[in-house]
């Protein structure tokens, strides 16, 4: 098979200065191909200039869940997240959302946001009662995968940086979040995704002879600007996520 070099990026959600720290450290390092796994705008910070940023790289681009929503729903439906993204884009920006597919796929590579099936499920974590969350077990992730047989496939989603390899030999990669470190969801359950860093996240992944090689990437940016942002927006536990990489108490 032929050698080839991707960086992949998620979870992006506005965050313009991250997304643009991320986009130099993969020029320097070089890439064959960059794919983005979504959720790219929704959030507090610069959801209309990230996606005129995105817009003008014209990297292959798949919809996340927030991504559904913004072109979904009506304002008043939804999310604050979203809806304050959603106040900042144009038509222009709205069209470009509608346009992006639910998975890409590429002789035997294959994107998604959360699972082949699903943008809103996780595929390498499992939520526990209470909260806790874990790595999925191998049989959990092949009943996530289904049918889906491809070599190499990339998720986001969780925002937790992750590379699996499972038992048939198939890798699975999350690059992590570009944009926010740390998030609380309430499905199934109450639970918090911490990284425990403010740093923006991205992945490289190789294949050669001998295989793939992944490389899970942090790359410090001025962070301080977009949580002074989120927080004058009204969005404190954004602000503490984008310090701290922790939720808070």
């Amino acid at each position: 098979m032929p050698s080839i070099r991707i960086a992949l990026v998620s979870d992006i959600h506005g965050n313009l200065p991250a997304l643009e720290a991320v986009h130099a450290d993969l020029r320097r390092r070089g890439a064959d191909l960059v794919v983005n796994l979504g959720d790219s705008l929704s959030g507090p910070l610069l959801a209309r200039e990230t996606a005129q940023f995105l817009q003008a790289q014209g990297w292959p681009t798949v919809a996340g869940n927030h991504d559904r929503n913004l072109i979904e729903q009506s304002p008043a439906q939804l999310a604050p997240p979203d809806a304050c993204a959603h106040a900042q884009l144009g038509a222009q920006e709205l069209a470009w959302l509608r346009t992006l597919p639910a998975t890409l796929r590429e002789a035997d590579l294959f994107f998604c946001h959360a699972t082949p099936q699903h943008n809103c499920s996780y595929l390498l974590e499992t939520v526990l009662p209470g909260g806790a969350v874990r790595l999925a077990s191998p049989s959990e992730i092949a009943q996530r995968l289904g049918a889906e047989r491809a070599a190499f496939i990339a998720c986001g989603h969780t925002h937790f940086p992750r590379a699996v390899r499972t038992a048939a030999g198939q890798w699975i990669v999350n690059p992590g979040s570009v944009g926010l470190p740390a998030f609380e969801d309430d499905s199934p359950c109450l639970h918090r995704i911490e990284t425990g860093s403010p740093d923006a996240r991205y992945a490289l992944a190789e294949r050669t002879a001998r295989g793939w090689s992944v490389a899970l990437i942090s790359v410090p940016y001025d962070h301080r600007p977009m949580a002074q942002l989120a927080r004058s927006r009204g969005f404190a536990d954004w602000a503490v996520a984008l310090e701290t990489g922790y939720m808070g108490p």
